[in-house]
């Protein structure tokens, strides 16, 4: 048996999310499945019943009618995961909500709120947004641009943090025959001045028995992968080959020491997406016919502004050269837009040609036979490309297939969890519960007495 563990989490998109477009359609999917919390309710069952670390919430805050169906008309992340908490006993409770478009206070109160509420299962998926959108749906007239977004973002985070330690652990005397209820030596008040935030606190909640909810973060770009070593205790990560799967594991990885953190204060997962077949060909036939189903220009380039800001794409000619939207990039998805334009002004794409070539049928390596799956599973874990997967499984049939078929493949070969180690999210993850800032040490034991 392998001391190091798989990590497995599940994330769901309802009626259908990116590169599921098409996933409303499907009669095994209730057309109001994003709103119906009972349909949450179930895949969350579903997922603790196969030993699975946690269930991931993602979320935006801008939409226009091309978006996918699910982003449409869904359940914010932290409501639907306070319901799902009272329905699971282990699963870990993962939420997106943006550093860009809360308040530090309001964030460091809700995130607490659900990790009582779940016992101790609560992580905080980080966000800076880069719908630009958002910005005028919160009165702004336009995005912050990219640094200032990661800078806020890394402050936030700080502050959070520091709010989750208003109170010592030890806090709460409750001493009836002496009157005491707190013992007000052991409330702090942040008194935080930075140049994003002014947070006096404290926070009027104490810590759950993880301590705090866990940081997650999503981020390829230089300033994302720097964020990542800073605050994050968990990653999403681009799983869309291995060699560059290792590559980044091993760069973010290599940050932590540069900030005193040890290698095992951050859990990788990468995103993926299996299908899974009785053959490898007839897994590989499935996987082009989501595709193909899916494959609609004009949405395919809706959908392509969403690197740039949700930026309409539609008022340019199809077939005139790549317009130049180096501002957009900058100000929405600074990375996959940054790639884009490169690509194009290289090749000297037009529009369409543009679309076309980064939108392909590239395949999941996630595909095939329950053993093919696992076996990449394990090459990928073993080789130190992720410490685990995040599961985009389209339906009820597609997650029982995954827990049922290639799940217990991996439980055999000493992989993956047959129980859950503990009863938080922290302690199925292997992360260690963060010390209170302010406690003090405990006094060492005099000689003798």
């Amino acid at each position: 048996m392998s001391e190091r563990k798989l990590k497995l989490a599940l994330s769901v998109y309802g009626v259908g999310g990116p590169g599921q477009h098409s996933l409303w359609k499907d009669p095994r999917i209730p057309a109001n499945a994003s709103i119906d919390i009972d349909w949450y309710i179930a895949r969350a069952k579903q997922a603790e019943a196969a030993k699975l670390d946690a269930l991931f919430i993602v979320d935006s805050q801008f939409i226009n009618a091309t978006y996918p169906s699910h982003y449409l008309n869904r359940l914010e992340p932290l409501t639907l995961l306070s319901a799902v908490a009272t329905h699971t006993t282990h699963l870990g409770l993962i939420g997106t909500l943006s550093s860009t478009y809360n308040s530090p206070f309001n964030v460091a109160r809700r995130f607490a709120s659900l990790d009582h509420i779940s016992h101790g299962r609560a992580g905080w998926n980080v966000v800076t947004s880069f719908d630009t959108g958002t910005s005028r749906n919160y009165g702004l007239d336009e995005h912050l641009d990219y640094e200032t977004r990661y800078g806020r973002a890394l402050e936030h985070v700080e502050v959070v943090r520091g709010l989750w330690d208003s109170y010592e652990d030890d806090a709460f005397v409750a001493d009836v025959e002496a009157g005491v209820f707190l013992d007000p030596e052991k409330l702090h008040a942040l008194n935080h001045r930075g140049e994003h935030f002014r947070v006096d606190g404290p926070l009027n909640l104490s810590r759950s028995q993880q301590g705090q909810p866990v940081i997650f973060q999503a981020g390829v770009s230089e300033e994302g992968r720097n964020l990542a070593a800073h605050v994050a205790e968990g990653i999403y990560a681009p799983g869309e080959d291995y060699d560059s799967a290792v590559a980044y594991y091993a760069d973010v990885k290599g940050r932590l020491a540069a900030v005193g953190r040890d290698w095992d204060d951050l859990v990788i997962l990468v995103g993926a997406t299996p299908v899974i077949g009785s053959t490898d060909a007839e897994a590989h036939r499935l996987a082009r016919e989501i595709y193909e189903s899916d494959n609609d220009f004009d949405r395919k380039l809706a959908a392509f502004g969403r690197a740039f800001g949700a930026y309409d794409f539609s008022v340019h000619d199809l077939d005139a050269p790549f317009p130049d939207l180096t501002e957009e990039a900058e100000r929405g998805g600074r990375t996959r837009g940054g790639r884009i334009l490169q690509r194009a002004r290289e090749g000297g794409l037009t529009l369409r040609e543009t679309v076309l070539e980064f939108t392909q049928y590239t395949p999941s390596p996630f595909i095939g036979t329950p053993e093919t799956v696992a076996d990449t599973i394990e090459r990928w874990f073993f080789g130190r490309a992720a410490d685990g997967l995040n599961l985009r499984l389209r339906t009820p049939d597609d997650i029982d297939a995954f827990t049922s078929e290639v799940v217990p493949l991996l439980q055999h070969r000493g992989i993956f969890r047959t129980e859950y180690e503990a009863d938080t999210l922290r302690g199925n993850l292997g992360l260690r519960v963060p010390e209170n800032r302010y406690a003090r040490a405990p006094e060492p034991a005099t000689a003798g007495v």
